[in-house]
């Protein structure tokens, strides 16, 4: 990624603390919450290392096919999770889009982080930021306070706390948006 060094570090520290909760969250007592926890435990720790300026570090060319490669499994594993849960299909989305930013860093010259010069938005760059934009507004929507269920009477944990998970997956969307666009 390219630009200010400032917004960079944010970035970095939104996603590295989100990857990090997401962990906490792979500790709950339901299987599919650990399933989908440990995606996006993937997700914000490799958003962050790929938010790290350029002109702080700037990564060996092989780091690059190895992020293809480490997305484009988790991006097989969300496609054979969707069969069961729909969610998956999100997971599936945005590994693709980890695959695609790094083969687009890849083959950027001098390999650093910036992918398109000033070629304009790409079709494929596009059509990731409509479906993250439209992502972000969806979850922005989905953390409107409603009246609260009645619970069994046990405290939830962290792993089981639902407005968090969507708090998280928001601050993904919006990372992911943000490194979009500095394609």
């Amino acid at each position: 990624m390219h630009g200010s060094a400032s917004p960079g570090w944010l970035l970095v520290a939104l996603c590295a603390v989100t990857g990090g909760y997401c962990l906490l969250r792979m500790r709950s007592t339901v299987e599919e919450q650990r399933r989908a926890a440990g995606g996006e435990a993937l997700m914000g720790f490799g958003m962050a290392a790929m938010a790290v300026p350029a002109a702080v570090f700037t990564p060996p060319a092989w780091v690059w096919p190895a992020y293809a490669a480490l997305f484009g499994a988790a991006a097989l594993r969300a496609l054979w999770s969707a069969r069961s849960s729909a969610h998956h299909l999100h997971h599936l989305v945005g590994a693709s889009a980890m695959v695609y930013m790094a083969v687009a860093m890849a083959a950027s010259p001098g390999s650093h982080h910036h992918a398109h010069g000033g070629s304009g938005i790409p079709l494929v760059t596009g059509a990731l930021l409509l479906y993250f934009a439209g992502y972000v507004l969806l979850s922005g929507v989905r953390l409107v306070p409603v009246a609260a269920a009645p619970r069994s009477g046990r405290a939830l944990g962290w792993g089981d706390r639902p407005e968090l998970a969507r708090a998280c997956r928001l601050s993904m969307g919006i990372a992911m948006v943000a490194m979009l666009l500095t394609m």
